[in-house]
């Protein structure tokens, strides 16, 4: 399947059959109506017209998305809180599944309303980075190549918060799921989440289970202190390369990492965020839950690392220990080594926009 969908272009006849077809979509008057007055100061609220590449993007995807959002428990936490009952009523006047792009664009339009995010200094720019699931080897035991464990949370009681890494491997401090390559291992703990490969072919899904409280201390930035450059550089690619010729450094390295994520397998093997519902391929978003209430639709303006415009109606899914900020967001690609091409080099600077219910937008008091 190709990573980016195709783009639309909705021209006369089509724009008519759209407005015909919005009679099967309810786009009536809300029952909840809220006070619009408290908006954060960092938040300008902005017109559809101002969303840069709005309607170019087939939403339909962003539609999708959105549907298994409404179908998680959302915490109405953080920051920036939508009226639940207003939110869930959009929930439950989503277009129909076969719905064209034009309708499902005319909802997102007549439901919500797009505010353009500044930070806290009056920036409008922000950090866009990328992440995707890996699929690696992996083993049922212990083997030389298959030399560390991948661990789900411990069910005896023993603490594991504040613990760090060393400490939570030398004394399996949890229950051993599977084995593979210390390296790999890493990188599905950087990742938060990935498929494994096991020796009769079977395939496996590992989510996110728990962390153990504990800062993360980059790989790379080990190697340059110690004046280690990889062939490659230091780059995530060059530097797995390198720790998987030289295991005994890599397991040191490593360790001087203490942050130790557990993990929990997935049936059916669906890439999980955090907030509880399957991730969509350059459609879902990590975003900071201490600002943003997990859930909400985003608007996002940025470019690849190949330098092509990105701008797509993405959905707030996930979060993670490094997404810290107003306008900071990890773009989930997939998984494989497809979605690997994507997310290792992605960093760019963007817009981001949050699209908040019309009819009321209510920021939680500092």
């Amino acid at each position: 399947m190709r990573i980016f969908e195709k783009n639309f272009v909705m021209r006369g006849f089509l724009m008519l059959v759209g407005a015909f077809a919005l009679a099967s979509c309810d786009l009536s008057s809300p029952s909840v109506v809220g006070d619009n007055s408290v908006i954060p100061s960092n938040f300008k609220r902005v017109s559809y017209a101002q969303l840069p590449g709005w309607r170019d993007d087939d939403v339909r995807y962003a539609l999708q998305a959105f549907r298994n959002s409404c179908k998680a428990k959302i915490q109405y936490t953080g920051r920036l809180i939508p009226d639940r009952a207003l939110f869930e009523e959009k929930c439950n006047r989503l277009p129909s599944a076969s719905a064209d792009v034009a309708t499902v664009r005319a909802w997102f339009e007549s439901n919500f309303q797009p505010y353009q995010i500044y930070t806290d200094v009056g920036g409008d720019s922000g950090t866009y980075t990328g992440y995707y699931s890996p699929i690696i080897p992996a083993c049922r035991t212990k083997t030389a190549q298959c030399n560390e464990p991948l661990m789900g949370v411990p069910r005896d009681g023993r603490n594991y918060k504040g613990v760090p890494k060393k400490d939570i491997v030398e004394k399996q401090i949890g229950r051993v799921l599977y084995w593979a390559n210390i390296v790999d291992v890493q990188n599905l703990q950087i990742q938060g989440s990935g498929n494994l490969r096991l020796e009769d072919g079977t395939d496996v899904k590992l989510n996110f289970g728990a962390v153990n409280d504990m800062p993360f201390k980059s790989i790379g930035e080990e190697l340059r202190k110690r004046g280690i450059r990889p062939a490659g550089g230091y780059s995530s690619e060059a530097v797995w390369q390198h720790l998987k010729a030289n295991p005994t450094l890599a397991k040191d390295v490593i360790y001087k990492n203490p942050r130790y994520v557990y993990f929990y397998e997935s049936v059916p093997p669906d890439v999980i965020g955090k907030l509880g519902t399957p991730l969509s391929k350059i459609r879902s978003i990590a975003m900071d839950d201490d600002l943003y209430t997990l859930g909400l639709p985003v608007y996002v303006s940025t470019s690849l690392s190949d330098g092509r415009p990105f701008r797509r109606l993405m959905i707030a899914q996930d979060t993670g220990s490094a997404i810290r900020g107003w306008i900071r967001a990890d773009i989930f690609f997939g998984k494989g080594d497809e979605a690997y091409k994507f997310a290792q080099g992605q960093h760019a600077q963007g817009q981001m926009f949050i699209l908040m219910p019309k009819e009321y937008s209510y920021v939680k008091p500092r």
